[in-house]
């Protein structure tokens, strides 16, 4: 079965003879090695790149074990390099070479090199990448599959293939797989084997208990408001532990820094400002996080926003979590501020759109609701509520588009509508 990585695939292309070392980063498992090694070099290949000039090295391929010594890796792409013609250079796995960084910098400045690398565990698992080769490479961050790439492998009726999504994920692999059962014992026995060991090797934690207990609790409270001083109350209370602030705010970066969850931090819309407080947390794929909990704590109304969240990021957004201050009315009819929230703040360019994740919209009270906040933000930017069983758009009197998940997930066009 192919899965069409075609944004991933655009990037790669585009990025050919720019002198720069291409670095694939992202989750382990997320597809990786298949995009370098299969769909780039079908991709030469169909150009005109002949064989003798395409090399290919897995390096976790123990037959290769002897290439994992950084001169005799030199020494053997050097020989094959045979004339004054492009080579590409295709690394998978490039992280078993010690001092790989001396390596790929090798060939920076030779002209008829043009070098791709791939890696997992130690500094490829984690945004440390990126400081190490600054200003000499260009990252391809590769995210799990969208709704939309999980779709053209899977087809037939949408709502089937969500609940397959929202549950599993879009880890490649779990495509391939027939039963739940199977789908479900391969999330958690690779979070239990890749994602936690490699955490805990790279980062020396000596108590891996509170690590993996602090990451069930972000993953059973996706989308909620926390922050390090939050999380350490909340922990005390579970687990009758005193985790330190300090300590939580340590461990939240390893599992950022591992692309296991990501960050969405408060903005101020009119102060225009952010706001160092309470922030949100996504995790980059739902099936892990539900694999996290034994797919206990299935609330759509999170899984959904969290599925929202990855797909502005997939997408290219700078995504944040919209705070918007409203004088009302209350009870003793004294006038007071209320903040409300904008589940996301998208910003793209020049582009920015602000968006509420809902399940339904079932009454006119509920509709008023999740404008409260849209409806409060005065600039000419598209307002924008994606609700899973919208039906055909429409736009409220405010004229903030009503937009179906679907349309969403699988029309790009859609938020402009």
């Amino acid at each position: 079965m192919e899965i069409r990585r075609d944004k991933y695939l655009q990037q790669l292309i585009g990025s050919r003879h720019n002198q720069l070392i291409k670095v694939v980063t992202g989750i382990r498992r997320c597809g990786k090695s298949y995009l370098l090694f299969e769909l780039f070099y079908k991709y030469l290949k169909e150009n005109g790149v002949e064989e003798s000039h395409i090399i290919r090295i897995d390096l976790e391929d123990r037959r290769n074990i002897a290439l994992r010594d950084p001169d005799a890796l030199l020494h053997h792409i050097d020989a094959l390099m045979t004339d004054a013609d492009m080579y590409y250079i295709l690394l998978d796995e490039v992280q078993h070479v010690p001092e790989f960084e001396d390596v790929l910098n090798s060939y920076l400045h030779v002209k008829n090199a043009d070098v791709y690398a791939t890696g997992s565990n130690s500094k490829f698992l984690s945004s440390d990448i990126i400081t190490e080769f600054r200003g000499r490479s260009d990252q391809i961050h590769i995210s799990p599959l969208s709704f939309a790439e999980f779709y053209s492998a899977v087809g037939g009726a949408e709502s089937d293939a969500w609940n397959a999504y929202a549950r599993y994920g879009g880890l490649p692999h779990v495509v391939s797989l027939l039963s739940d059962e199977r789908k479900s014992q391969y999330l958690s026995d690779l979070y239990e084997s890749v994602y936690k060991r490699d955490i805990i090797e790279r980062n020396k934690l000596a108590k891996s208990h509170e690590f993996d207990e602090l990451v069930k609790i972000m993953a059973s409270s996706i989308g909620a408001p926390c922050n390090p001083s939050k999380l350490s109350k909340t922990f005390k209370s579970v687990e009758n532990t005193n985790l330190t602030y300090d300590t939580i705010a340590r461990y939240l970066k390893f599992m950022e820094d591992a692309f296991l969850i990501h960050k969405a931090e408060r903005y101020d819309v009119k102060g225009k400002k952010y706001i160092n407080s309470l922030s949100k947390y996504y995790f980059s794929d739902i099936g892990l996080r539900n694999a996290l909990l034994n797919f206990r704590q299935q609330e759509e109304t999170h899984i959904m926003e969290n599925i929202v969240y990855n797909e502005l990021c997939i997408r290219g957004f700078k995504v944040d979590v919209g705070v918007v201050e409203k004088r009302v009315r209350n009870a003793e009819h004294k006038m007071e501020r209320r903040q409300y929230e904008v589940d996301f703040v998208a910003n793209l360019g020049s582009k920015r759109y602000y968006i509420q994740s809902a399940l339904a919209l079932p009454t006119r009270e509920k509709t008023q609701q999740e404008s409260n906040s849209l409806s409060s933000i005065h600039d000419n930017f598209q307002k924008i509520i994606i609700v899973k069983d919208a039906g055909i758009h429409w736009h409220t009197d405010d004229g903030i588009l009503v937009l179906s998940l679907f349309d969403f997930l699988l029309r790009p066009e859609s938020i402009d509508w």
